[in-house]
């Protein structure tokens, strides 16, 4: 429930996860509306996200230059450094905490914006749920960003626009690379998603223009290698050449990846750290079919292509940053900001607020009824969700015909 008084103090934002085209557009978005509020006294970055907070690595973001500060909103990666940190539940361990509040209260933050995906909305309320359960007062916001588009609750999570337009983009450039010889070409394209296959489907956008995939598998569905081997040859065997869009996280029925390139290790949250499938499979249609094949895995690429990035994703992704700020303001707090969207007639974004508790690790996964019968590509439900997210440009500032991104000079307190 909100409090309707000012709270007077410092601000801290931090970004975590997996960086995007336009993780910065939001943290901007926060950065901005933050040091124009007369109840905000300070406002600090927190480097490399919740380690920043421990290590007491503060920013003042008051002291960079306004003019790139702006940059931001065209800058991929996180800009004020991010990371893959869990802290224990607080009831279990409360040691992080304890140092978190130790922190907030010698700088008298008040506010704080946490800018991430999962993970992040985990951690974020964790720390919100510790703060009340000490009496320190403090409006604790979660601000969205994955690529996997699977964050529960909202329409859609920023990052995810501009790189559903990317990968789209790039389907359409290799499907028609695939077109130059008389010889045919069976071409698989890895695109992330562990458990979601949100960007994978967005291949599709690129087929309703007529250079997109013959074929996308997705997480949602197990993965049979002896019908996906029937799929391909016969697309192959019908056109000559065959497109393949593929999940990293498809799995057998069992839960197994397909892919083995599977580490010995994992990330900070646990996950397994998967790649590598377009190649393996690659290798079994070859085996299988004698044909030329070719696998190609966009990995990192697709995460930060700022320059491929949606006008729209870096709009909302602003805003989403703003709407977090005035909402701890009014007094609002132990939420994230989200989308509820309208596209019947014409697309419209609503900002809404999502309580953390409810939103924190559950995964919102592409629905079963927007997944063909055969279970190898998507409906046009799916393209008629997708394709207003993408719309408009990055129109990013060049120089010397290269893009021209944020400089933060990172003034430590």
């Amino acid at each position: 429930m909100s409090e309707n008084k000012a709270l007077v103090g410092a601000a801290v934002i931090g970004q975590s996860g997996g960086p995007s085209a336009v993780i910065n557009a939001s943290a901007y978005g926060v950065i901005k509306t933050a040091l124009a509020a007369d109840c905000i006294t300070e406002v600090y970055g927190a480097f490399h996200g919740i380690k920043g907070v421990l290590d007491e690595r503060l920013m003042d973001m008051s002291k960079e230059d306004p003019a790139e500060l702006e940059l931001l909103l065209h800058t991929p990666s996180s800009a004020l450094g991010s990371c893959r940190y869990k802290i224990a539940d607080p009831e279990t361990d409360d040691t992080d905490y304890k140092r978190i509040l130790e922190v907030f209260k010698k700088y008298n933050v008040r506010y704080f914006f946490y800018n991430g995906g999962n993970d992040s909305m985990d951690t974020c309320n964790k720390v919100n749920r510790y703060l009340k359960s000490v009496g320190y007062e403090c409006r604790v916001f979660g601000v969205p960003k994955t690529i996997d588009n699977d964050l529960f609750g909202t329409d859609h999570c920023p990052g995810f626009s501009s790189a559903a337009k990317y990968i789209a983009t790039s389907i359409m450039e290799v499907s028609r690379d695939c077109q130059v010889y008389d010889t045919g070409m069976i071409t698989i394209v890895e695109c992330m998603g562990r458990h979601a296959g949100w960007l994978t489907a967005a291949a599709s956008l690129a087929a309703e223009k007529g250079d997109g995939p013959d074929l996308i598998y997705l997480p949602e569905r197990d993965f049979s290698m002896d019908q996906f081997l029937d799929d391909v040859i016969a697309v192959y065997k019908r056109k000559g050449e065959c497109l393949i869009a593929v999940s990293e996280g498809v799995h057998y029925a069992d839960g197994t990846f397909v892919s083995e390139a599977k580490t010995s290790g994992t990330d900070g949250f646990g996950h397994a750290q998967l790649g590598g499938l377009a190649a393996r499979l690659a290798g079994i249609v070859k085996a299988a079919t004698g044909a030329k094949v070719r696998g190609i895995e966009l990995s990192l690429l697709q995460r930060c292509a700022a320059h491929c990035a949606s006008g729209r994703d870096i709009e909302e992704s602003f805003n989403s940053g703003k709407v977090a700020v005035e909402s701890a303001i009014a007094g609002e707090s132990g939420k994230m900001v989200g989308f509820r969207c309208e596209r019947e007639n014409g697309y419209v974004c609503h900002y809404e607020l999502f309580d953390l508790e409810k939103v924190a690790n559950f995964e919102q996964k592409v629905p079963a009824s927007w997944i063909n019968a055969e279970g190898n590509n998507v409906t046009k439900d799916f393209v008629d969700y997708c394709a207003p997210l993408i719309q408009g440009d990055a129109n990013m500032p060049f120089e010397d015909g290269l893009p021209r991104f944020a400089q933060l000079k990172r003034y430590f307190v």
